[in-house]
């Protein structure tokens, strides 16, 4: 008897997550995408992956062009993918989420977003652990968008930034 294999699309933007040390500089920018790195050391088993990267930016950079650029992407994914990972730097990322909620009311799958606080290349990352929640969450998720990091999932709408916990968290409310 053979497994179903989910079909994840896996969307990236860039973000803390993806920096990497540039020694000359002595400055962590996104110049090279990590993403690889991180997958390689993973196990996947039962899942196909297919990866897009829409841009390597800061999310502090980002327009609200390139907000709704994730968010289209992210719905056509949903269409096509039983679930959908965004990897996305985490100051603007629930700007991307709620632009993604907004244009797909719910997508046709779980589109879900992470990122990190800190660099994957540094010693005490967050970024392993919260690719490895969000690709678990596209799998078990019904259809809609949310974030995975942390050992928690949050639903759009009202996932905010706390600068203060180091995380995310839900406005009261929503």
């Amino acid at each position: 008897m053979s497994v179903q294999r989910k079909r994840i699309a896996l969307l990236s933007t860039g973000g803390t997550i993806e920096k990497t040390y540039d020694e000359l500089s002595g400055l962590l920018t996104n110049q090279v995408s990590v993403l690889d790195v991180m997958l390689a050391s993973l196990e996947l088993r039962g899942i196909t992956l297919s990866r897009q990267q829409l841009m390597n930016k800061d999310s502090l950079d980002m327009t609200p062009d390139d907000h709704t650029l994730i968010a289209r992407a992210a719905g056509a994914a949903a269409a096509q993918h039983d679930g959908v990972v965004v990897v996305h730097g985490t100051d603007r990322l629930a700007v991307s989420g709620e632009r993604t909620l907004e244009l797909w009311r719910p997508p046709a799958a779980p589109v879900v977003f992470t990122g990190a606080m800190r660099p994957y290349e540094l010693r005490n990352t967050d970024a392993l652990q919260n690719l490895t929640e969000a690709l678990l969450a596209a799998q078990l998720l019904a259809p809609g968008v949310y974030l995975a990091m942390h050992a928690q999932v949050l639903a759009f709408p009202g996932v905010v930034k706390d600068r203060a916990l180091g995380s995310f968290r839900k406005l009261e409310g929503t």
